[in-house]
């Protein structure tokens, strides 16, 4: 697992990216926080300057990953941050090791659970990458010689500030271009089947999050339109949160100042 690191022994931060990034989308968040807090910022397996592995992309297997990582680090709790993939990575660590957590924020997602057994027809439609990436060896035959094209379908769509992602966009192109890259991308949403059996096994056993957990979307993101804290209820709750003004998807990067404001507040509860 590769990792920026901001040091120190204050109390600890870990922010969690998704795809089709890399811990480089967290850049204007990291430097706030650090005034505070140490911030850890690790690229998923798989991802960015990660070993490329031909397994473990299970959420459960992730959050473990995370879990030696912060032990590592020295610590037996810290806050959680994580956006879309990250966020699902998030979700399990707290069911699997509740006790580390103090903190848990999820950007702009809903449960994966949910999405498997309540999904509709307009959910498929707005979630139809993750079909197409489930695929066996098509997705990288057919993105691998327009890697810079397909994650530009990708931030075009799904930003409201588009201007603030453009100059960090080849950078991402660049990390997915590395060999391994892509099919270690698919391969974190290839683990959907196992993810839906380990979330369905836990929320039909009556398991929940037992903290309280900060849920926020853009109001232009991919679940725009919803009342997510109320989705996120049966799974965590103490869910509470709000829609971030004026922003897509990208939360970190379009609305940073924003999110950090929103995120001081409920860390230092």
């Amino acid at each position: 697992m590769s990792y920026s690191d901001t040091g120190g022994s204050a109390p600890l931060v870990v922010l969690l990216h998704g795809w089709p990034q890399t811990s480089q989308c967290w850049e204007a968040v990291i430097p706030a926080l650090a005034e505070d807090y140490r911030v850890v910022a690790p690229d998923l397996r798989g991802y960015g300057l990660t070993d490329k592995p031909r397994g473990g992309y299970d959420k459960k297997t992730m959050a473990q990953d995370v879990r030696q990582l912060v032990e590592h680090l020295g610590y037996s709790s810290f806050r959680l941050i994580g956006h879309d993939r990250g966020a699902r990575v998030g979700h399990r660590f707290a069911l699997d090791h509740p006790e580390m957590l103090t903190h848990l924020t999820l950007l702009d997602i809903a449960p994966t659970l949910y999405m498997h057994r309540e999904g509709t027809t307009a959910m498929a439609q707005g979630y139809w990458h993750w079909f197409f990436h489930m695929q066996e060896d098509l997705p990288e035959l057919l993105v691998g010689p327009r890697i810079d094209e397909y994650l530009r379908f990708f931030f075009e769509r799904w930003t409201y500030q588009r201007a603030r992602l453009e100059a960090v966009i080849p950078d991402y192109v660049r990390a997915f271009s590395r060999p391994g890259a892509l099919r270690a991308g698919f391969d974190d949403y290839r683990a959907f089947e196992l993810d839906v059996a380990h979330d369905g096994e836990d929320f039909d056993a009556g398991a929940t999050v037992p903290l309280s957990v900060q849920v926020l979307w853009g109001d232009h993101g991919l679940v725009a339109g919803r009342d997510l804290v109320d989705i996120w209820k049966p799974f965590a709750p103490e869910a509470f949160g709000e829609p971030i003004p004026e922003c897509g998807h990208f939360i970190p990067e379009e609305q940073p100042e924003i999110l950090i404001g929103t995120l001081r507040s409920y860390l230092r509860r």
